[in-house]
């Protein structure tokens, strides 16, 4: 996880920085966490333990963590999933894009696929929806999941058609978590350009993960100008790169140009 940039307030005075601390402590939960330290929290965003446990504190009274004070430890309360199912309730994309996204999988052919739509946040993609293969050996996705961003699919078609500012933006992400990764960020940006441009969509062939094939389009929200992405991919040895391109890309880009147009 990336530590706090403290040069964030010195480069914008309407940045928040007690806010964004806030911000980053509930984000310090990863998959399989019930709960962290003050030490954990310390760690993973690199701010003093004095200014966590008064951060820790605030978020207790807030109802968005929950204190054990017999270990010492915190959890993620109702607050958060509130805020959560709140944000997937409003999202009128993620609700008209299942029918299509089932229709994807069950009509073709290849019945090891998995169909899944995202949403760019820092430096990853989190799952708002997911329509999985019911074969016993398949890519299993679910909501909420990350993956990366220049290194998924989806990542890439998302990045292909984000206004440059944005991804200006999103380097800074990159940056603050080293510079090789910003390098590396730049160059795989440069790729997902080139390769839509060619194609009109992205592959992932083993870069996100060496047993999974993936390609992916981008999906604009005309209302509110985000930018969605959608992929189609399975586990590489049933899912071959020439299937995903010759037969699903066609019915993916037909997918993200119907619900484009609905908007």
């Amino acid at each position: 996880m990336e530590q706090f940039d403290p040069d964030l307030e010195s480069k914008d005075r309407n940045f928040v920085t007690a806010l964004a601390r806030g911000l980053e402590l509930l984000r310090c939960f990863r998959r399989g966490d019930q709960t962290l330290t003050n030490s954990d929290f310390s760690e993973r965003t690199g701010l003093p333990k004095a200014t966590i446990s008064r951060l820790t504190h605030t978020l207790c009274e807030l109802d968005y963590l929950v204190a054990d004070s017999r270990v010492g430890t915190y959890r993620l309360s109702a607050g958060v999933l509130r805020l959560g199912f709140s944000r997937l309730a409003a999202m009128d994309m993620r609700d008209r894009a299942k029918h299509e996204m089932n229709a994807l999988r069950l009509k073709g052919p290849n019945s090891y696929v998995t169909v899944a739509l995202g949403e760019q946040h820092r430096t990853e993609v989190i799952y708002l929806a997911t329509d999985s293969s019911n074969e016993g050996v398949t890519l299993i996705v679910r909501v909420g999941s990350r993956l990366p961003l220049f290194h998924s699919a989806m990542g890439k078609a998302i990045l292909a058609v984000t206004p440059e500012d944005r991804v200006e933006q999103i380097f800074g992400f990159a940056r603050a978590e080293g510079e090789d990764v910003e390098q590396d960020a730049r160059a795989c940006y440069k790729q997902a350009v080139a390769e839509y441009e060619a194609n009109g969509f992205c592959t992932c062939y083993g870069d996100w993960r060496s047993d999974v094939n993936g390609i992916a389009v981008p999906i604009h929200s005309l209302s509110d100008g985000r930018v969605y992405g959608m992929n189609v991919g399975g586990p590489s040895y049933h899912v071959k790169p020439k299937q995903l391109e010759t037969v699903y890309a066609p019915k993916l880009l037909k997918v993200a140009q119907d619900l484009s147009a609905k908007e």
